[in-house]
């Protein structure tokens, strides 16, 4: 009489349990990572824009006081105070005159901010296209989180278009604001707007 066993017999099918369990539904966040768009470098472009419009509308007033205060020279007007010189301007020529130069900015800062915006989210796109070299398809489907350097890569290329807007028109900016006060000392203006300064 043998006695011998096949393994089958003595433990249950293995393979087949495994085969038979029931799989789990994926994830939600599996399934947005699978399908998730990249952000639109348009939307970017309009958010600088936006953002770029409010920065020059708030920040210009004091922008033009210290151009102002740089050019005034020892013992300028309203005694070189940064308030002092905000009432004088104030006072003297209303709000319009603290915001006296901001078409120029303000035409060059916007787009200047919308391309930088831009450039950054392209920077970005490069600069996660070089990390992801040689991963397959499914980690590459997986998020990508960029590191310090990577972030300061994709600034760094963002830089380079926007340096093309920004000098000309911070040039025109200045000029505009320093001939404000050739004319409070007696001077004729050169300028009559920002078209005719550039």
């Amino acid at each position: 009489m043998s006695t011998t066993t096949s393994s089958s017999e003595i433990t249950p099918n293995m393979s087949t349990k495994l085969e038979t369990k029931p799989t789990q539904p994926a994830s939600p966040e599996v399934e947005e990572e699978a399908t998730a768009k990249p952000e639109s470098a348009l939307k970017s472009f309009v958010a600088g824009g936006v953002g770029g419009a409010c920065c020059v509308l708030v920040g210009h007033p004091l922008d033009l006081v210290k151009v102002r205060m740089q050019t005034a020279g020892v013992g300028g007007t309203a005694n070189g105070s940064v308030f002092g010189m905000l009432s004088n301007t104030l006072r003297k020529e209303g709000v319009r005159g603290l915001y006296r130069g901001v078409s120029a900015p303000l035409t060059a800062v916007s787009p200047m901010f919308a391309v930088s915006f831009w450039s950054y989210d392209i920077g970005q796109r490069m600069v996660k296209s070089v990390g992801q070299r040689g991963m397959t398809e499914d980690e590459r489907a997986r998020k990508y989180s960029l590191s310090m350097t990577e972030i300061c890569m994709a600034g760094a290329i963002s830089a380079i278009p926007t340096t093309g807007i920004m000098a000309p028109s911070e040039r025109i900016k200045c000029l505009l604001q320093v001939q404000a006060n050739e004319v409070e000392k007696g001077g004729k203006a050169r300028y009559s707007g920002m078209t005719d300064c550039a």
